[in-house]
């Protein structure tokens, strides 16, 4: 069946592929699970469930993943960034099975290097606290758009910050030739591209962790989600969510759906496009999401996996933020996507035909996956787009 594209007609913020739930690909890893579990402070974030959400959305029941508080930091990035780090480190002194921060303290004292990686805020502030955690170096290059507030929390991790004046894109390219020059760095990106997949694969795998979680979470409670909402920058952790359900044995497909500012929808454009594309960007409230690429390492699998992709408006996540807030759930714009992702496909002028083309009726469980906390969030200054 072929992606359909004929809600994209009129609405060109929408996409919707009805054949991505009959995808099917490898099993996810497992490990990270077992290693985060041994890590200090290591617990599962909260999966709240909001009815007045429900009746909003016209779903049986809605939970939020709640990710404003993972190992101290406001967002999931660490779950990624430590899973990679801990097997570059593994690699490098012939490390076995069960790894745990003791070890690779030690092993990272014998073979010390420097951990390089570009952020537009959460991911980079994660490296440099593993780095801190390891007692290594970090190099962390931010973009121009980054708001002072997030440097600054990166640089409390004690790591060196270095500001492109460029977008996101372009702080990678940067970031990429800064480690690449240096014999002693490596670089931590959650990106791939041709030549550049281990480590952002092992950053997905990373995130397996919250999904094993969220299944673990509505096991308890008796129910199965037929839809995960999930905030889309380049595309890494749409990649575990698709990944993880489709490559079960047992149990219905939800669908997924991906959603990213409508003024950095690298992903939706590709979809629509049928092809990887690169967009300009500028400036949204939702920083995390503020990137004009896919991964290579995602794209095939959002391509053939995901059900449905949106773009939003700021001033539906600033809204989002608010109304979550006041139900109790601290986010940040980039978190907050889910929830403004999922109002816009399933409510409004056109909502039956997009809630047909995910499949979810009434009665259905819709998971919103809040990426991080209201601590994270910033408005992010005007920035030169890439052309």
């Amino acid at each position: 069946m072929n992606p359909s594209r004929a809600t994209a007609v009129g609405n060109p913020g929408w996409y919707a592929n009805p054949a991505g739930r009959s995808w099917q690909c490898a099993a996810a890893a497992q490990d990270a699970l077992a290693f985060h579990g041994r890590l200090p402070g290591y617990a599962p974030t909260p999966l709240i469930e909001l009815r007045a959400l429900a009746e909003e959305l016209g779903a049986g029941r809605v939970f939020v993943k709640d990710e404003s508080q993972r190992f101290g930091l406001p967002a999931f990035k660490v779950l990624g960034v430590s899973w990679a780090i801990a097997l570059v480190i593994a690699d490098r002194r012939g490390l076995r099975s069960p790894l745990d921060l003791p070890a690779l303290r030690a092993a990272a004292t014998d073979d010390p290097v420097t951990l390089i990686t570009a952020t537009d805020g959460n991911h980079g502030r994660a490296v440099a606290r593993m780095a801190a955690l390891l007692g290594l170096p970090a190099h962390i290059f931010v973009p121009q758009a980054i708001t002072p507030a997030a440097t600054a929390a990166i640089e409390t991790e004690g790591a060196t910050v270095t500001t492109v004046a460029d977008c996101y894109d372009v702080t990678v390219e940067q970031a990429a030739a800064a480690a690449a020059a240096d014999p002693g760095a490596v670089l931590v990106q959650d990106t791939a591209w041709a030549g550049y997949a281990l480590i952002p694969g092992r950053i997905v795998e990373g995130y397996e962790t919250m999904l094993a979680e969220i299944d673990t979470q509505l096991a308890a409670v008796g129910v199965e989600p037929d839809l995960l909402a999930v905030p889309v920058g380049v595309g890494s952790l749409a990649q575990a969510v698709v990944r993880h359900y489709r490559g079960r044995s047992a149990g219905g497909a939800p669908a997924v759906l991906g959603v990213e500012p409508d003024s950095a929808a690298c992903v939706l454009t590709s979809l629509l496009a049928g092809a990887a594309t690169s967009v300009p960007t500028g400036s949204t409230v939702m920083a995390g999401l503020n990137t004009g690429t896919p991964s290579a390492l995602a794209w095939p699998v959002l391509h053939s996996g995901l059900d449905g992709a949106i773009a939003v408006a700021d001033a539906a996540t600033v809204r989002a933020v608010d109304d979550l807030a006041t139900l109790g759930v601290s986010t940040g714009p980039s978190g907050a996507a889910a929830l403004a992702g999922a109002r816009a496909a399933l409510t409004g002028p056109g909502a039956g035909q997009r809630r047909a083309e995910l499949g979810l009726s009434a009665t259905g469980t819709v998971v919103l996956l809040s990426t991080e906390g209201r601590t994270a969030a910033a408005t992010t200054a005007p920035g030169r787009s890439r052309s």
